[in-house]
């Protein structure tokens, strides 16, 4: 086979000759080099035995063409592709070093200064030198001829590459039929591999790379991996066109048969359903009583509704849209039962005590009665100054209590008392404000927030909405529900609450919203400030036994399908059952456990066909219930100097502390325990500051401290404790230890100090006191600041127990310790 491969017609066997016999210059013959203009390439590889058109712009590339045609015998050049295609005059560092020798056929010169070629790739070259930089480059070059080998494997390669290139010309519309023709008859592998990669739209990088294989063979192999590839790619992408276009040729059917449909009802005289559907809601618009602004947003959307198909994904966004306002409780509401002794009757057959809350909702009830009955009396003219402000229909109330005091509960008995509908939402956990306030449109899935669906649920405006436990709203990066809620619970801002999904203004001032609370401290300021606090309680042992009686009770024995006559729980047994089992601020704990006591007496009665009446007594409580859970023990902890009882208030209601101080031989530490917070700490610190700079009144060594470490630990260790209130018990705790005066048994004390003994006043004082009387003690002595406070015990309590109000440290110590022995 010849250098460069047979000749198709006697130009392209002219010019090889002329580049044979210049290559063969006598200067030059034995390493085949020749001294050559080059031309460096962008973006394009040039091949051997390919025709190819080039234009040139440069000026020093049009300046090698002119120079090159000059020599009308060879009109060879070398062509070598730039490395950069950005690079407008590549060194020749930025240019590979392999390319193809070409013979130049024709040329054109354009009128923007430009020429057109038309250029054939004859063999493989490779630079050894640059012989010239300007005006152009010049290099001594040396051919490459490919190693062809005629193999069975080289056919086969050839084969596979022609199948795959006819696959490809079939998947690729930019590529002509007649190349199909052209790869089908070449018979030389090298011709093979070049006709197929001018063909494809390779990348630079990977074009090169092909050029500079040397076997014809390695050729073939990269060239079939390139094919299957594309193949792939392409048969990747018709899939896709095929599925495109099936789902539009559906969506066409669709609407075709649709078009059908209209038309044959149209004929036979029926509507069209869609027509239908709009007109039902056109319907359900008007008659929903919405203000103007949500009629006119309504009415808007159904406009838009009416011009879309009805397979259009809009469609039925606004669809939902639509379903959300027509069924909001615009105008429906229930009329409120003002009747004052019907309200007072309900709420004392489902709730007992209370009777703060009870006197609240009747005299929300009396102004609402006397407000109807006189509303066409004429009335003083509205002072300017009061003008803006706009009448208050609804009512924001706050319980704050310990659990199973009956919070949640005398929601539904309010409701029930005044003839309205009741909704209850769960805030505990809550993080997100769109669940307040919803979510915008524009998201999928969109859909108003818990206030609105609520509304909707109970099909009322008027409703009483209970807001569940929210204290314990959370907050994260989503936002903060407890700002959200500052607009629906606030009387001069919820006549327009605007939720995201709705857009629109809706009325809640008619809304009577009552939320619940263990606790104040975690609700913020803004949000407290709105709402009508209202405190609930610890229950008292008698409270405890009549709620029994009256409620408990009675509800079990009917939960646990037994007759009123076949079980009796004495009084006396109801005392121990809240004195040695259900140690609690409310009742739930009291009512699982005489429901425990009644399923087992159900379990005797279905054993035995009958029997009874099963009398509860406090002797036959523990063949229920086993062993006591609590314990008297505050005779038994006190016995000893160095504690004191302590009275504490938690969210879960009132609390004894045991305050324990020790003494060892030291250098003045003091060591504070029992899972303290700081205002804690800083009271024990008081405490013992206070005891060392009166020690000498006290009769204690004024150097005790010198020798001595100080322990003070509050049992449970892990029960996280804080507050002010322990400083006097610290102090008296301290005192005991330091003189050897035993704290007297039945005392139990609170109260913040200060470094000059001052007692000051402290909260939870009802709480406190019943925690107190709960563990059996009958003296307490308060900061004489809260003496007033003793207006919320019971007749009961103040007369039974004994209370001692101290001003000053020494009222306390005088009142606690046992006297000093002689």
């Amino acid at each position: 086979m010849s250098l460069f491969g047979k000749s198709r017609n006697k130009e392209e066997s002219d010019a090889r000759v002329r580049a044979e016999e210049k290559l063969a210059s006598p200067r030059e013959l034995d390493a085949r080099t020749q001294d050559l203009p080059i031309l460096p390439l962008r973006g394009v590889v040039v091949y051997p035995m390919m025709w190819l058109p080039l234009t040139v712009g440069q000026p020093r590339s049009v300046r090698l063409i002119d120079e090159a045609l000059a020599e009308a015998e060879t009109r060879i050049i070398g062509l070598f592709t730039s490395k950069n295609p950005e690079e407008e005059e590549p060194d020749p560092d930025d240019i590979f070093q392999v390319g193809t020798l070409a013979v130049v056929h024709r040329m054109l010169r354009a009128p923007d200064g430009t020429v057109r070629l038309i250029i054939q790739g004859l063999e493989r070259i490779k630079i050894e030198d640059y012989s010239q930089m300007q005006p152009y480059l010049r290099a001594d070059v040396v051919e490459v001829p490919d190693l062809l080998e005629d193999t069975v494997e080289l056919q086969a390669l050839a084969r596979n590459a022609q199948e795959q290139f006819r696959q490809l010309i079939n998947l690729a519309p930019h590529l002509p039929e007649e190349l199909e023709m052209a790869a089908l008859n070449v018979d030389d592998a090298r011709q093979l591999v070049y006709l197929i990669a001018s063909s494809l739209r390779l990348e630079v990088d990977v074009a090169q790379e092909l050029l500079e294989i040397d076997s014809v063979s390695e050729k073939l192999r990269r060239l079939n991996t390139l094919l299957a590839k594309e193949l792939e790619v392409l048969e990747l992408g018709r899939k896709i066109q095929s599925e495109a276009v099936g789902e539009m040729e559906k969506m066409q059917r669709d609407f075709y048969l649709r078009e059908q449909l209209k038309a044959i009802q149209k004929e036979l005289g029926e509507g069209d359903e869609q027509e239908a559907e709009i007109s039902e809601m056109e319907e359900r618009i008007n008659a929903a009583g919405m203000p103007e602004e949500a009629l006119k947003e309504s009415m808007r959307e159904l406009d838009r509704m009416r011009k879309m198909p009805i397979q259009a994904a809009e469609y039925s966004v606004i669809k939902t849209f639509l379903d959300w306002m027509v069924s909001l409780p615009w105008q429906q509401r229930t009329d409120d039962n003002l009747d004052i002794s019907h309200a007072r009757q309900v709420l004392d057959e489902d709730h007992f005590g209370l009777d703060d809350i009870k006197d609240r909702i009747l005299e929300y009830l009396a102004v609402r009665k006397l407000k109807l009955e006189r509303k066409d009396e004429p009335q003083d003219e509205i002072p300017e100054a009061d003008k803006i402000r706009r009448e208050r229909e609804g009512v924001i109330l706050c319980f704050v209590g310990p659990p199973g005091v009956g919070k949640t509960s005398l929601g539904l008995s309010i409701a029930r008392a005044m003839g309205r509908k009741f909704v209850r939402l769960a805030l505990g956990g809550i993080r997100d404000e769109a669940e307040i306030r919803g979510f915008r449109r524009t998201y999928i899935g969109s859909m108003p927030g818990r206030v609105i669906q609520s509304l909707r649920r109970v099909e009322s405006r008027n409703p009483v909405f209970m807001l569940d436990e929210v204290d314990k709203l959370g907050r994260d990066f989503r936002g903060d529900p407890s700002s959200a809620l500052l607009e629906v619970l606030d009387p001069e801002q919820n006549r327009e609450f605007r939720d995201h999904y709705l857009d629109v203004p809706f009325d809640l001032s008619q809304v009577m919203f009552i939320t619940t609370a263990n606790m104040l401290d975690t609700i913020p300021d803004p949000l407290l400030d709105r709402m009508e606090i209202i405190e609930l309680h610890s229950y008292t042992t008698e409270e405890k036994v009549k709620i029994a009686q009256g409620y408990l009770t009675p509800r079990q024995i009917r939960e646990n399908g037994l007759r009123p006559e076949e079980i009796i729980f004495e009084e006396a047994a109801l005392r121990r059952l809240v004195r040695d089992y259900t140690r609690e601020a409310g009742v739930r704990n009291m009512e699982r456990t005489i429901g425990a006591i009644c399923r087992k007496v159900a379990t005797q009665v279905a054993e035995n066909g009958g029997g009874g009446p099963f009398v509860i007594t406090p002797d036959n409580l523990v063949d229920y219930l086993k062993k006591p859970k609590y314990f008297d023990e505050v005779a038994e902890r006190t016995e000893i100097p160095g504690v004191a009882t302590g009275l504490a208030w938690t969210m879960t209601g009132g609390d004894i502390l045991f305050l324990e101080a020790t003494r060892m031989a030291g250098k003045k530490g003091f060591t504070i325990t029992g899972q303290l917070g700081d205002v804690m700490k800083e009271s024990a610190q008081a405490a013992l500051s206070w005891v060392r700079a009166n020690a000498t009144r006290l009769g204690i060594d004024p150097e005790f401290f010198e020798n001595s470490d100080i322990h003070l630990h509050i049992p449970a260790g892990a029960v996280p404790k804080d507050g002010p209130s322990a400083g006097v018990t610290m102090a008296v705790a301290l005192v005991s230890l330091l003189t050897g005066r035993t704290v007297k048994p039945t005392v139990g004390m609170t109260g913040e100090l200060t470094l000059r003994g001052k007692v000051l006043p402290i909260g939870g004082v009802k709480e406190k006191v019943l925690a107190a009387r709960r563990a059996g003690l009958d003296t307490v002595i308060l900061p004489y600041r809260n003496e007033k406070d003793l207006d919320d015990l019971t007749e009961t309590i103040r007369t039974e127990m004994t209370f001692i109000f101290a001003e000053q440290v020494d009222d306390v110590l005088a009142a606690a310790l046992e006297p000093a022995e002689v």
